[in-house]
């Protein structure tokens, strides 16, 4: 028994007519009666403000009914090389990999669709870079940008562009993106500046078999990024390697007293080496320091007893050197004070002055010659 059933499809809607699960036809806005049995015919609605069409008939509205398709729908088929840059309304809301089949409606919502082939190349074309940029501002987000790497590089840096593990060229300062459909693209950023690197904590042996903690500072830059990146799996660290070699190598053929009389060698001897190895690897070291040499704690007390004992000859060395000058000087105080009575007299007052200094209280008697030959008589 068919049944009557009104069914209202409102202006900003569509309605997909299913007779026993099969699609009959699009439903347009307004009053449609339907007579069939109960449950043989089922309407789906669509607001037409999500334009998208997801729907398990999508494909199948696309191999056979072309003329739907055309009429209420607009399509989307892209390649295997091809991107697709979709617009709602003239502001762009999705990037589509190659590979996609969508249908859209038609009506509330205009879309339109933009293909890019990346073939030939992987980078993004400056307009469609600028219009991706910044898209988290916006009300709202753009999708399937997991598919686009977009880099910025700092005015002091570069980067290493890398597509399916081959260094493929140098990228310049500012902002960058690059498809990563159909292929691996990596981009490493490489600071140009003046770097530091520090190799802490060597232990290493004398020629004399004393054991040494040292640490040591250098400066390097990148001369040239791309040809370092090219030879050389990770720079820095072959870099501390080389300076480890070139510390072993100048401390190993020295001995403990060689190195403290000449602490400046280890620096020459690493600085020569490992610029040596470093040629024509895009690396460039500027300047390599001994910040400490650290001894073991039994050298610190042999040492400290050795610069002791010297310390003490050589006092003992300049004490000698001034009594004995002293002494000569008496002597000759005494030579001169010999034949010349008058020295002798000014020797004798001064000597009296100085024993006054000390005696808080002196009477005379018999004037001061009796003060003079009473208390002081030379012989």
């Amino acid at each position: 028994m068919k049944m009557p059933r009104r069914v209202i499809v409102k202006k900003n809607e569509r309605g997909l007519l299913l007779r026993n699960g099969d699609f009959e036809r699009v439903l347009q806005p307004g009053t449609h009666w339907l007579y069939s049995p109960i449950d043989a015919l089922r309407v789906e609605v669509f607001p037409m403000e999500q334009a998208a069409f997801t729907h398990g008939l999508a494909d199948y509205l696309m191999a056979r009914e072309p003329q739907v398709v055309a009429a209420e729908f607009v399509r989307v088929e892209l390649g295997e090389h091809q991107v697709g840059l979709r617009t709602e309304n003239g502001v762009l809301v999705e990037v589509l990999a190659p590979g996609t089949r969508r249908l859209y409606w038609k009506g509330l919502v205009d879309v339109r669709l933009e293909v890019i082939d990346i073939t030939a190349s992987a980078d993004v074309p400056a307009a469609v870079l600028a219009r991706l940029a910044q898209t988290d501002l916006r009300q709202r987000p753009v999708s399937g940008l997991a598919g686009v790497l977009q880099v910025q590089v700092p005015d002091h840096g570069a980067g290493i562009l890398s597509i399916d593990g081959k260094v493929d060229r140098l990228l310049a300062p500012g902002a960058h993106a690059f498809w990563k459909f159909n292929r691996e693209v990596a981009v490493e950023a490489v600071d140009l500046r003046l770097q530091v690197l520090d190799v802490t904590g060597q232990e290493i042996l004398t020629r004399d078999k004393v054991a040494l903690r040292l640490n040591l500072s250098a400066t390097w830059r990148f001369t040239d990024p791309q040809l370092a990146h090219k030879t050389l799996a990770k720079p820095a660290d072959h870099l501390y390697r080389e300076l480890q070699f070139g510390l072993r190598a100048a401390v190993g053929t020295r001995t403990l007293d060689e190195l403290l009389e000449n602490k400046t060698v280890i620096d020459e001897v690493v600085s020569a080496q490992v610029t040596t190895r470093l040629a024509d690897s895009g690396l460039q070291l500027d300047g390599v320091g001994v910040k400490d040499i650290v001894l073991p704690g039994e050298m610190k007390t042999i040492l400290a007893q050795v610069v002791e004992a010297g310390k003490a000859a050589e006092a003992n060395v300049i004490r000698r050197r001034e009594e004995t000058a002293a002494t000569r000087s008496l002597l000759n105080t005494a030579k001169v004070m010999e034949g010349n009575p008058v020295a002798l007299r000014m020797k004798e007052l001064e000597t009296l002055e100085r024993v006054a200094e000390r005696i808080d209280k002196i009477s005379v008697f018999g004037g001061l010659d009796q003060v003079l030959n009473g208390l002081v008589k030379l012989r």
